[in-house]
Protein backbone atom coordinates (compact mmCIF):
# COMPACT_ATOMS: atom_id res chain seq x y z
CA UNK A 1 0.00 0.00 0.00
CA UNK A 2 2.02 3.04 -1.17
CA UNK A 3 1.36 6.08 1.01
CA UNK A 4 4.04 8.55 -0.06
CA UNK A 5 4.21 11.78 -2.08
CA UNK A 6 7.02 14.02 -3.22
CA UNK A 7 10.36 13.83 -4.98
CA UNK A 8 12.95 16.04 -3.31
CA UNK A 9 10.69 16.46 -0.28
CA UNK A 10 9.19 13.05 0.32
CA UNK A 11 6.41 12.40 2.83
CA UNK A 12 5.10 9.03 3.96
CA UNK A 13 2.06 8.72 6.23
CA UNK A 14 1.27 5.62 8.27
CA UNK A 15 -1.27 4.26 10.72
CA UNK A 16 -5.00 3.59 10.80
CA UNK A 17 -7.96 5.33 12.37
CA UNK A 18 -7.95 2.99 15.41
CA UNK A 19 -4.27 1.96 15.52
CA UNK A 20 -2.23 3.12 18.53
CA UNK A 21 -0.98 6.12 16.55
CA UNK A 22 -0.81 7.76 13.15
CA UNK A 23 2.30 9.48 11.90
CA UNK A 24 4.54 10.68 9.12
CA UNK A 25 8.13 10.53 7.93
CA UNK A 26 9.46 13.57 6.07
CA UNK A 27 12.64 13.20 4.01
CA UNK A 28 14.52 16.00 2.29
CA UNK A 29 13.97 18.93 4.66
CA UNK A 30 16.86 21.40 4.39
CA UNK A 31 19.17 21.07 7.39
CA UNK A 32 19.39 23.92 9.88
CA UNK A 33 15.75 25.00 9.67
CA UNK A 34 14.25 25.90 13.06
CA UNK A 35 10.89 24.20 13.67
CA UNK A 36 8.48 26.09 15.92
CA UNK A 37 6.68 23.23 17.64
CA UNK A 38 4.11 25.51 19.29
CA UNK A 39 3.17 26.99 15.92
CA UNK A 40 3.06 23.49 14.44
CA UNK A 41 0.75 22.25 17.20
CA UNK A 42 -1.57 25.23 16.66
CA UNK A 43 -1.75 24.44 12.95
CA UNK A 44 -2.54 20.76 13.56
CA UNK A 45 -5.16 21.81 16.13
CA UNK A 46 -7.16 23.52 13.36
CA UNK A 47 -7.88 20.08 11.87
CA UNK A 48 -8.44 18.20 15.14
CA UNK A 49 -11.84 16.52 15.70
CA UNK A 50 -14.46 17.20 18.34
CA UNK A 51 -14.17 21.00 18.53
CA UNK A 52 -17.43 22.04 16.86
CA UNK A 53 -21.04 20.81 16.83
CA UNK A 54 -20.80 19.74 13.17
CA UNK A 55 -17.67 17.70 13.85
CA UNK A 56 -17.39 14.13 15.07
CA UNK A 57 -17.71 13.89 18.88
CA UNK A 58 -14.49 11.83 18.81
CA UNK A 59 -12.30 14.33 20.64
CA UNK A 60 -8.57 13.81 20.28
CA UNK A 61 -5.80 16.05 21.65
CA UNK A 62 -3.72 15.48 18.48
CA UNK A 63 -0.53 16.18 20.39
CA UNK A 64 2.43 16.08 17.99
CA UNK A 65 5.47 14.11 19.13
CA UNK A 66 8.57 14.51 16.96
CA UNK A 67 10.73 11.44 17.48
CA UNK A 68 13.56 12.13 15.03
CA UNK A 69 14.91 14.70 12.61
CA UNK A 70 15.66 17.61 14.98
CA UNK A 71 18.91 18.45 16.72
CA UNK A 72 19.02 19.51 20.41
CA UNK A 73 18.52 23.15 19.36
CA UNK A 74 15.23 22.27 17.61
CA UNK A 75 16.53 22.66 14.06
CA UNK A 76 16.32 20.10 11.27
CA UNK A 77 19.47 17.98 11.25
CA UNK A 78 19.33 16.41 7.78
CA UNK A 79 17.97 13.08 9.01
CA UNK A 80 14.40 12.05 8.18
CA UNK A 81 11.90 13.75 10.47
CA UNK A 82 9.39 11.38 12.04
CA UNK A 83 6.36 12.46 14.06
CA UNK A 84 3.52 10.67 15.83
CA UNK A 85 -0.04 11.56 16.87
CA UNK A 86 -1.48 9.06 19.33
CA UNK A 87 -5.04 7.78 18.93
CA UNK A 88 -6.58 8.05 22.39
CA UNK A 89 -10.37 7.97 21.86
CA UNK A 90 -11.28 5.02 19.64
CA UNK A 91 -14.52 2.98 19.77
CA UNK A 92 -14.08 0.08 17.39
CA UNK A 93 -17.30 -1.59 18.53
CA UNK A 94 -19.26 1.13 16.75
CA UNK A 95 -18.18 -0.40 13.43
CA UNK A 96 -19.29 -3.98 14.07
CA UNK A 97 -22.17 -3.82 11.60
CA UNK A 98 -19.98 -2.72 8.67
CA UNK A 99 -17.43 -5.54 8.92
CA UNK A 100 -19.34 -7.45 6.25
CA UNK A 101 -21.77 -4.79 4.99
CA UNK A 102 -19.94 -1.91 3.24
CA UNK A 103 -21.05 1.69 3.59
CA UNK A 104 -22.27 3.16 0.28
CA UNK A 105 -19.93 5.90 -0.85
CA UNK A 106 -17.06 4.70 1.35
CA UNK A 107 -13.95 2.66 0.52
CA UNK A 108 -15.21 -0.30 2.60
CA UNK A 109 -16.12 -2.30 -0.50
CA UNK A 110 -13.09 -1.48 -2.62
CA UNK A 111 -10.74 -2.26 0.29
CA UNK A 112 -12.50 -5.62 0.71
CA UNK A 113 -12.19 -6.31 -3.02
CA UNK A 114 -8.45 -5.55 -2.96
CA UNK A 115 -7.40 -7.19 0.33
CA UNK A 116 -10.06 -9.91 0.58
CA UNK A 117 -11.21 -9.13 4.10
CA UNK A 118 -7.76 -8.57 5.63
CA UNK A 119 -8.19 -4.77 5.65
CA UNK A 120 -8.62 -2.85 8.90
CA UNK A 121 -12.28 -1.78 8.93
CA UNK A 122 -12.98 0.16 12.18
CA UNK A 123 -12.91 3.90 11.64
CA UNK A 124 -12.09 3.40 7.98
CA UNK A 125 -8.60 2.06 8.71
CA UNK A 126 -5.97 3.67 6.46
CA UNK A 127 -8.74 5.35 4.42
CA UNK A 128 -9.78 7.45 7.40
CA UNK A 129 -9.59 11.22 7.54
CA UNK A 130 -7.54 10.56 10.68
CA UNK A 131 -4.52 10.22 8.37
CA UNK A 132 -4.82 13.90 7.48
CA UNK A 133 -3.47 14.66 10.96
CA UNK A 134 0.10 13.62 10.10
CA UNK A 135 -0.31 15.29 6.71
CA UNK A 136 -0.89 18.52 8.63
CA UNK A 137 2.25 17.85 10.67
CA UNK A 138 4.38 17.51 7.53
CA UNK A 139 2.60 20.38 5.79
CA UNK A 140 2.86 22.62 8.81
CA UNK A 141 6.64 22.23 8.75
CA UNK A 142 6.65 22.92 4.99
CA UNK A 143 4.64 26.10 5.63
CA UNK A 144 7.29 27.30 8.07
CA UNK A 145 10.05 26.65 5.52
CA UNK A 146 8.11 28.33 2.71
CA UNK A 147 7.72 31.45 4.83
CA UNK A 148 11.52 31.80 4.88
CA UNK A 149 11.33 31.88 1.07
CA UNK A 150 8.64 34.57 1.05
CA UNK A 151 5.83 32.15 0.11
CA UNK A 152 2.41 32.17 1.83
CA UNK A 153 -0.17 29.41 1.43
CA UNK A 154 -3.72 30.00 2.68
CA UNK A 155 -7.13 28.41 1.99
CA UNK A 156 -10.76 29.08 2.80
CA UNK A 157 -14.17 27.47 2.43
CA UNK A 158 -15.21 28.75 -1.00
CA UNK A 159 -18.54 26.94 -0.90
CA UNK A 160 -20.38 24.75 1.59
CA UNK A 161 -23.85 23.23 1.21
CA UNK A 162 -24.35 25.45 -1.83
CA UNK A 163 -23.51 28.68 0.05
CA UNK A 164 -20.61 30.65 -1.43
CA UNK A 165 -17.95 32.71 0.29
CA UNK A 166 -16.35 35.79 -1.26
CA UNK A 167 -13.78 34.42 -3.77
CA UNK A 168 -10.12 35.17 -3.31
CA UNK A 169 -8.96 38.13 -5.41
CA UNK A 170 -6.44 36.02 -7.29
CA UNK A 171 -7.78 35.92 -10.86
CA UNK A 172 -6.57 39.50 -11.32
CA UNK A 173 -2.84 40.17 -11.00
CA UNK A 174 -3.04 43.97 -10.75
CA UNK A 175 -1.46 45.79 -7.79
CA UNK A 176 -4.96 46.65 -6.55
CA UNK A 177 -6.01 43.01 -6.61
CA UNK A 178 -2.81 42.02 -4.82
CA UNK A 179 -3.63 44.43 -2.01
CA UNK A 180 -7.19 43.08 -1.81
CA UNK A 181 -5.89 39.51 -1.70
CA UNK A 182 -3.42 40.39 1.06
CA UNK A 183 -6.30 41.81 3.12
CA UNK A 184 -8.36 38.65 2.59
CA UNK A 185 -5.48 36.40 3.66
CA UNK A 186 -4.89 38.54 6.75
CA UNK A 187 -8.55 38.14 7.70
CA UNK A 188 -8.37 34.36 7.24
CA UNK A 189 -5.36 34.19 9.55
CA UNK A 190 -7.25 35.52 12.58
CA UNK A 191 -8.42 32.10 13.77
CA UNK A 192 -12.09 32.53 12.88
CA UNK A 193 -14.36 29.58 13.60
CA UNK A 194 -15.22 28.96 9.95
CA UNK A 195 -12.35 29.90 7.60
CA UNK A 196 -14.23 32.24 5.26
CA UNK A 197 -13.63 35.79 4.08
CA UNK A 198 -17.29 36.80 4.53
CA UNK A 199 -18.27 35.83 8.08
CA UNK A 200 -21.96 36.35 7.30
CA UNK A 201 -21.65 33.64 4.63
CA UNK A 202 -19.87 31.49 7.22
CA UNK A 203 -22.84 31.83 9.59
CA UNK A 204 -25.22 30.72 6.83
CA UNK A 205 -22.95 27.76 6.12
CA UNK A 206 -23.11 26.69 9.78
CA UNK A 207 -26.91 26.88 9.72
CA UNK A 208 -27.03 24.70 6.59
CA UNK A 209 -24.61 22.16 8.05
CA UNK A 210 -26.57 21.92 11.31
CA UNK A 211 -29.79 21.50 9.35
CA UNK A 212 -28.26 18.57 7.48
CA UNK A 213 -27.01 17.12 10.77
CA UNK A 214 -30.53 17.29 12.27
CA UNK A 215 -31.69 15.22 9.29
CA UNK A 216 -28.84 12.69 9.81
CA UNK A 217 -27.35 13.74 6.49
CA UNK A 218 -24.06 15.28 5.30
CA UNK A 219 -22.93 18.04 2.92
CA UNK A 220 -19.95 18.74 0.66
CA UNK A 221 -18.31 21.85 -0.71
CA UNK A 222 -15.27 23.51 -2.24
CA UNK A 223 -11.99 24.66 -0.70
CA UNK A 224 -10.01 27.37 -2.50
CA UNK A 225 -6.27 27.75 -1.85
CA UNK A 226 -3.68 30.28 -2.96
CA UNK A 227 0.11 30.32 -2.82
CA UNK A 228 1.56 33.83 -3.01
CA UNK A 229 5.19 34.84 -3.43
CA UNK A 230 6.31 32.13 -5.81
CA UNK A 231 8.73 33.42 -8.46
CA UNK A 232 8.23 32.69 -12.13
CA UNK A 233 10.05 29.58 -13.34
CA UNK A 234 9.30 26.99 -10.63
CA UNK A 235 8.16 23.58 -11.82
CA UNK A 236 8.58 21.38 -14.82
CA UNK A 237 6.63 20.58 -17.99
CA UNK A 238 4.65 17.45 -18.73
CA UNK A 239 4.21 14.97 -15.90
CA UNK A 240 6.05 16.86 -13.16
CA UNK A 241 4.21 20.14 -13.71
CA UNK A 242 2.90 22.18 -10.81
CA UNK A 243 -0.68 21.15 -11.56
CA UNK A 244 0.39 17.51 -11.58
CA UNK A 245 2.16 17.47 -8.23
CA UNK A 246 -0.49 19.58 -6.48
CA UNK A 247 -3.42 17.60 -7.92
CA UNK A 248 -1.79 14.30 -6.99
CA UNK A 249 -1.36 15.47 -3.41
CA UNK A 250 -4.88 16.87 -3.17
CA UNK A 251 -6.46 13.66 -4.45
CA UNK A 252 -4.82 11.94 -1.49
CA UNK A 253 -7.11 13.91 0.84
CA UNK A 254 -10.22 11.85 1.64
CA UNK A 255 -13.43 13.15 0.01
CA UNK A 256 -11.67 15.18 -2.72
CA UNK A 257 -13.34 14.42 -6.07
CA UNK A 258 -12.29 17.32 -8.28
CA UNK A 259 -9.42 19.78 -8.71
CA UNK A 260 -9.12 22.89 -10.91
CA UNK A 261 -6.60 25.71 -11.34
CA UNK A 262 -7.27 29.36 -12.13
CA UNK A 263 -10.48 29.64 -14.14
CA UNK A 264 -10.55 25.85 -14.27
CA UNK A 265 -13.58 24.39 -16.01
CA UNK A 266 -15.00 27.88 -16.57
CA UNK A 267 -12.20 28.46 -19.10
CA UNK A 268 -13.87 25.92 -21.38
CA UNK A 269 -16.68 28.42 -21.92
CA UNK A 270 -14.37 31.33 -22.82
CA UNK A 271 -12.65 32.36 -26.03
CA UNK A 272 -8.90 32.56 -26.20
CA UNK A 273 -9.03 36.35 -26.26
CA UNK A 274 -10.95 36.23 -22.98
CA UNK A 275 -8.89 33.54 -21.26
CA UNK A 276 -5.35 34.63 -22.19
CA UNK A 277 -3.46 36.66 -19.60
CA UNK A 278 -1.75 39.66 -21.29
CA UNK A 279 1.74 40.68 -20.14
CA UNK A 280 3.18 44.01 -19.07
CA UNK A 281 6.46 45.25 -17.65
CA UNK A 282 6.22 45.98 -13.93
CA UNK A 283 9.25 47.03 -11.87
CA UNK A 284 11.49 45.83 -14.67
CA UNK A 285 9.91 42.37 -14.93
CA UNK A 286 7.46 40.74 -17.31
CA UNK A 287 4.25 39.89 -15.41
CA UNK A 288 0.76 38.70 -16.40
CA UNK A 289 -1.88 41.40 -15.96
CA UNK A 290 -4.65 38.91 -15.17
CA UNK A 291 -4.40 35.39 -13.76
CA UNK A 292 -6.90 33.13 -15.50
CA UNK A 293 -4.11 30.53 -15.69
CA UNK A 294 -3.97 30.34 -11.91
CA UNK A 295 -0.27 31.15 -11.79
CA UNK A 296 0.82 28.16 -13.92
CA UNK A 297 1.59 27.77 -17.63
CA UNK A 298 3.16 24.63 -19.07
CA UNK A 299 3.52 23.25 -15.55
CA UNK A 300 5.75 26.21 -14.54
CA UNK A 301 4.86 29.16 -12.31
CA UNK A 302 4.23 32.57 -13.88
CA UNK A 303 4.90 34.61 -10.75
CA UNK A 304 1.20 35.38 -10.27
CA UNK A 305 -0.64 33.79 -7.31
CA UNK A 306 -1.02 30.03 -7.69
CA UNK A 307 -4.76 29.40 -7.37
CA UNK A 308 -6.34 25.97 -6.94
CA UNK A 309 -9.77 24.71 -5.89
CA UNK A 310 -10.83 21.25 -4.82
CA UNK A 311 -14.32 19.83 -4.50
CA UNK A 312 -15.11 17.56 -1.55
CA UNK A 313 -18.02 15.14 -1.63
CA UNK A 314 -20.44 14.78 1.28
CA UNK A 315 -19.24 12.48 4.08
CA UNK A 316 -20.37 8.95 3.19
CA UNK A 317 -21.27 7.86 6.76
CA UNK A 318 -24.91 8.96 6.96
CA UNK A 319 -27.08 7.60 9.78
CA UNK A 320 -30.11 6.61 7.72
CA UNK A 321 -31.03 3.27 6.17
CA UNK A 322 -29.11 2.58 2.94
CA UNK A 323 -29.08 -0.32 0.50
CA UNK A 324 -25.97 -2.48 0.61
CA UNK A 325 -24.84 -6.11 0.35
CA UNK A 326 -23.70 -8.60 2.98
CA UNK A 327 -20.33 -9.61 1.52
CA UNK A 328 -20.25 -12.86 3.49
CA UNK A 329 -23.46 -14.14 1.88
CA UNK A 330 -23.79 -11.89 -1.19
CA UNK A 331 -27.36 -11.17 -0.17
CA UNK A 332 -29.03 -7.74 -0.09
CA UNK A 333 -28.71 -5.91 3.21
CA UNK A 334 -29.88 -2.70 4.80
CA UNK A 335 -27.24 -0.67 6.59
CA UNK A 336 -27.57 2.09 9.15
CA UNK A 337 -24.25 3.57 10.19
CA UNK A 338 -23.55 4.00 13.90
CA UNK A 339 -20.75 5.77 15.72
CA UNK A 340 -19.29 9.29 15.63
CA UNK A 341 -18.96 11.07 12.30
CA UNK A 342 -18.57 14.54 10.83
CA UNK A 343 -21.44 16.26 9.03
CA UNK A 344 -19.00 17.78 6.56
CA UNK A 345 -15.33 17.33 5.75
CA UNK A 346 -15.00 20.77 4.21
CA UNK A 347 -14.27 22.96 7.25
CA UNK A 348 -11.69 20.63 8.80
CA UNK A 349 -10.20 20.06 5.33
CA UNK A 350 -9.07 23.69 4.97
CA UNK A 351 -5.78 23.26 6.91
CA UNK A 352 -5.29 19.89 5.21
CA UNK A 353 -5.51 21.55 1.79
CA UNK A 354 -3.04 24.20 2.95
CA UNK A 355 -0.74 21.43 4.18
CA UNK A 356 -0.69 19.32 1.01
CA UNK A 357 -0.38 22.38 -1.24
CA UNK A 358 2.53 23.57 0.90
CA UNK A 359 4.19 20.17 0.59
CA UNK A 360 3.76 20.15 -3.20
CA UNK A 361 5.05 23.72 -3.57
CA UNK A 362 8.01 23.08 -1.26
CA UNK A 363 8.83 19.90 -3.17
CA UNK A 364 8.77 21.84 -6.44
CA UNK A 365 11.02 24.58 -5.07
CA UNK A 366 13.53 21.99 -3.87
CA UNK A 367 13.33 19.74 -6.93
CA UNK A 368 12.89 22.27 -9.74
CA UNK A 369 14.21 25.68 -8.66
CA UNK A 370 14.11 28.54 -11.17
CA UNK A 371 17.12 28.47 -13.49
CA UNK A 372 19.56 31.37 -13.08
Amino acid sequence: MPSSIGTALRVTVFGQSHSPAVGCVVEGLPAGMPVDLEELSAFVERRAPGRDPWSTPRREPDAVRVVSGLNPEGRTCGAPLAALIENTNTRSADYGNILEVPRPGHADFTAWAKWHGEQDVPGGGHFSGRLTGPLCVAGGIALQWLRTRGVTVRAHVAELAGIEDEPLAALDNSPEASRALAAQLAALADGRRVPVVDEAAGARMVDAVMAARSERDTVGGIVECVACGLPAGVGSPMFDGMENVIARALFGVPSVKGVEFGRGFAAARLRGTQNNDPYEVRDGSCVPVTNNAGGILGGITTGAPLLVRCALKPISSVMVDQRSVDLSTMEPATLRVHGRHDTTAVIRAVPVVEAVCALAVADALLAWPPQE
